[in-house]
């Protein structure tokens, strides 16, 4: 339920405060952690441009999204809603997707977790301050932990940090992307609902990103085999659709920034991932680094959800 005020910020709930919020967010990651592999599949080799890879997707996306829509006659965005949606589609559907394809024509899938790692702790700072959520100390203190031990964990199988690639930069600006996109796209989700809210993101966007993708095939003419052809599929249909269901449904129910840890657990999968699908060489410390990931995850979220408990307990209501 929303709550009308007359102050110039209107701050919404989460929609429960139950756990339900952490198991949607980790279906949701669960189906993006294959994103970097499929990205890597598609573009090795000059298979496919990076261009056509991060719009490509989107199209598909964007068509699936309208026949969702106009299946469920669902109403018409409202007024400021646009220029929301406007921002989750700059994040979430042009922003993370083109700028990690053209990162991954050069930079091996484990060495991407390494910055990716980093999006959650992006996805807390921009929930505070677009959100207006406050998480209490601790939650911070677990949740830059956990930030570390996610870029520790992915820089034993990715090739550490030793140096700053141009490749890089495309990730960081992938992360702050998708951050933003993430932390609008949740509060949006509790007005538009959580599927409404990247269908009409994805129906926004398409015209451009049709434009861009013609473009990248009028330059270079997608060339595949099957293999490549469904690592496509899968980044148009679930990393770029299906996936947003379940993530924007977790963080609609929030809060924003204690669901955004389940991000934690994501350069662990991917790079399980890449080991099974790209060869990539899986060692007894990564393994071990992955626990300490998910463990530093759980204790960030046990500390929101405890003072969430507290808050509740203490409310008169």
């Amino acid at each position: 339920m929303v709550h009308n005020s007359s102050a110039t910020v209107i701050e919404r709930p989460a929609l429960s405060p139950s756990r339900a919020g952490l198991w949607w967010g980790l279906l949701g990651v669960a189906a993006f952690s294959f994103t970097v592999p499929f990205t890597r599949v598609a573009v090795e080799d000059d298979g496919m441009s990076p261009l056509f890879v991060g719009c490509g997707r989107a199209v598909v996306a964007a068509v699936l999204a309208a026949v969702a829509l106009l299946a469920t006659r669902q109403s018409l965005p409202r007024g400021v809603q646009w220029a929301r949606l406007a921002v989750v589609a700059g994040g979430v559907v042009v922003g993370f997707p083109v700028l990690t394809s053209f990162a991954l024509t050069t930079a091996p899938a484990g060495h991407s977790a390494v910055v990716i790692a980093l999006l959650p702790a992006a996805t807390a700072v921009m929930a505070v301050l677009r959100g207006h959520e406050r998480p209490p100390a601790r939650f911070w203190l677990m949740a830059a932990v956990g930030a570390i031990a996610a870029v520790v964990f992915a820089a034993l199988q990715g090739g550490g940090l030793s140096g700053l690639e141009w490749s890089d930069l495309l990730l960081l600006g992938a992360v702050l992307a998708a951050a933003i996109g993430y932390a609008e796209g949740g509060l949006l989700s509790r007005e538009l609902g959580a599927w409404q809210t990247v269908s009409w993101a994805l129906v926004l966007s398409a015209p451009v990103m049709a434009v861009l993708t013609g473009v990248s095939m009028a330059r270079h003419v997608p060339d595949g085999g099957a293999t490549r052809w469904a690592a496509f599929a899968y980044l148009a249909v679930v990393s770029m659709f299906l996936a947003f269901f379940a993530w924007y449904r977790g963080l609609a129910i929030g809060p924003i920034a204690q669901v955004g840890q389940v991000q934690l657990v994501q350069p662990v999968m991917t790079i399980a991932w890449a080991a099974l699908l790209l060869n990539e060489h899986l060692t007894w410390p990564t393994v071990l680094g992955g626990v300490a990931v998910i463990a530093c995850a759980g204790t960030a979220v046990r500390a929101r959800l405890g003072e969430s408990g507290r808050a509740r307990a203490g409310d008169p209501e």
